[in-house]
């Protein structure tokens, strides 16, 4: 939802859901990826990307027919640690050796540092203060 041209021709946009939903309000929600696919099991070779954005669901809490949960999603409350960390280090296998990862986090339901406790790996940079928070990793570390 933060990226400015969703059509950026170097990006392939990749979400488990497609959706287009237009409310009363004027509000749209439109998640039409380029890749259909989890994040838990990315569907790319080892070391394919110089630059990943890992920008998950950050809500536990959410009715199934909220707003929120249809524009963002949501997470098991119970698997949500395994399913970061699982999504993280997909994140980190398709990434080559020299690449980025930039882990975007909002922690209203969910604190950053339980986020990168199931990471067990801290970022080298990142917001310390805001709910939403920028971190960037390295590959190896």
């Amino acid at each position: 939802m933060f990226w400015y041209d969703k059509q950026e021709e170097h990006t392939t946009y990749m979400d488990i859901r497609r959706h287009h939903e237009e409310f009363p309000t004027g509000h749209v929600i439109d998640v039409d990826p380029d890749v259909q696919a989890d994040f838990r099991h990315i569907p790319f070779d080892d070391e394919t990307f110089d630059l990943v954005v890992f920008d998950p669901p950050h809500l536990i809490y959410a009715g199934p027919n909220s707003w929120l949960a249809k524009k963002y999603s949501k997470l098991d409350k119970e698997n949500w640690p395994t399913d970061l960390k699982r999504g993280f280090d997909e994140c980190r296998r398709v990434l080559k050796p020299s690449g980025v990862l930039l882990f975007k986090w909002n922690e209203d339901q969910i604190k950053f540092r339980d986020v990168i406790e199931a990471f067990d790996q801290r970022p080298i940079l990142g917001d310390k203060r805001s709910k939403t928070r920028w971190s960037v990793f390295l590959k190896e570390r």
